[in-house]
């Protein structure tokens, strides 16, 4: 097949989807497709790059201001007169049996659905983000977004949509009902292996941290993902380990925690490090005790990716978060109820000081993100719903 990889986000940007688009680009690429890569410009990274079996093109793009309405995140989008003549081009001289595009909200996505419609070319989405804030006069435009941007786009392409966990389902089927031509279900893939083997006492040096019990919680720092929960919980944590210390690693968009900290009076319990090389993190996992990523709802990336490193995890998450896999409450994973401060407070304080059993639930969820969310097992349902699409474009 020859596979077209849509995305705004793709290495050397870091973040979730990113990487997952590069993951599945080279499995795709290793399974003997061609693949090319449409992505947008960032930072000095080249704009034509071939590697790994990957065609890489970055289009020129322009940042969007950070403001709270852009959810305080960096977001690039390559939008200039040229740029429907410019993917056209692009694509017709590869001529896609399928597209694969991450992120509903893209200026990639929707040029590339147009073009798919004119060439009708079927199309699978990863909608890896909900276009929600947490700020009422923000949540509105958001949805007004969804209503008049991404959803009269998404009719143009009609595509199949990859759906990750329940809510975001939920989600999709709230706001883009009858513009899509299907559902299926595909949790995020992530690398098991290369998180492990970490070198904790290199992180414990260099923040000082000692023999201190470490809350770990990876990934950018955002509205939707503020980490203000875990803060609020620390003073009950702070009273049962005087001398835990919560660790956020990620770049900060968002300082609602560091005010709350403020507020609480637990500023010292608090390592805001910024965003750490993907080649550190395995280090920072080592010196984990309890990984808390905190997203508000669900589990994303950062946390299966902790869950693999054999660290447990506390999450404020639903037992069936991800379709057809079973969370079982101090099995394998560590689960309370969204916005349950005093509960997530219980989880936390519950894993530093039960090693025991805090390593058990590590153990349980390293073996369950092998199960069920290995990049190999995710790839291959992929290229499955790709082939079945590109044969029924044949027919």
């Amino acid at each position: 097949m020859r596979i077209a990889v849509v995305n705004n986000f793709f290495p050397p940007r870091p973040g979730g989807s990113s990487h997952l688009a590069e993951s599945l680009a080279r499995g795709y690429a290793a399974a003997g497709h061609q693949v090319l890569v449409l992505t947008a410009a960032y930072q000095d990274a080249p704009s034509h790059e071939e590697r790994d079996g990957l065609r890489i093109v970055r289009l020129p793009a322009w940042m969007l201001p950070q403001t709270r309405l852009a959810v305080s995140f960096d977001i690039s989008f390559a939008s200039r007169p040229s740029l429907l003549r410019r993917v056209r081009t692009l694509l017709d001289e590869f001529a896609p049996d399928v597209i694969h595009q991450h992120g509903q909200f893209f200026d990639l996505t929707w040029a590339t659905s147009l073009y798919a419609r004119r060439r009708r070319v079927p199309v699978l989405l990863s909608v890896h983000t909900r276009l929600e804030n947490p700020v009422a006069r923000y949540a509105k435009v958001f949805r007004s977004l969804d209503a008049l941007l991404v959803k009269p786009f998404m009719r143009r392409s009609r595509p199949r949509i990859v759906v990750m966990d329940v809510l975001m389902q939920e989600y999709i089927e709230a706001r883009y009902r009858g513009a899509y031509s299907g559902l299926v279900p595909i949790p995020v893939g992530v690398d098991p292996d290369w998180v492990v083997g970490g070198n904790g006492e290199r992180v414990r040096e260099r923040h000082g941290l000692g023999g201190s019990p470490v809350i770990l919680s990876v990934g950018h720092v955002i509205p939707l993902r503020d980490r203000v929960a875990l803060v609020e919980a620390l003073p009950r944590v702070l009273a049962a380990v005087p001398d835990a210390k919560l660790l956020i690693c990620g770049h900060v968009y968002y300082q609602m925690f560091a005010e709350r900290a403020r507020d609480l009076g637990v500023e010292h319990a608090v390592i805001a490090v910024g965003k750490i090389a993907k080649s550190d993190v395995p280090d920072y996992l080592a010196a984990a005790t309890v990984e808390s990523h905190e997203q508000g709802i669900g589990m994303g990336t950062a946390t299966l990716e902790a869950m693999a490193a054999g660290v447990p995890v506390v999450a404020p998450a639903r037992p069936d978060n991800f379709p057809g896999i079973a969370l079982r409450d101090g099995e394998n994973v560590l689960l309370c109820a969204p916005g349950d401060v005093s509960a997530l407070a219980d989880r936390l304080v519950s894993a530093l000081t039960d090693p025991g059993r805090a390593k058990q639930v590590g153990l349980a969820g390293q073996a369950l993100v092998h199960s069920h969310f290995s990049l190999d097992r995710v790839l291959d349902r992929h290229l499955t719903v790709l082939t079945g699409m590109a044969a029924e474009r044949r027919r």
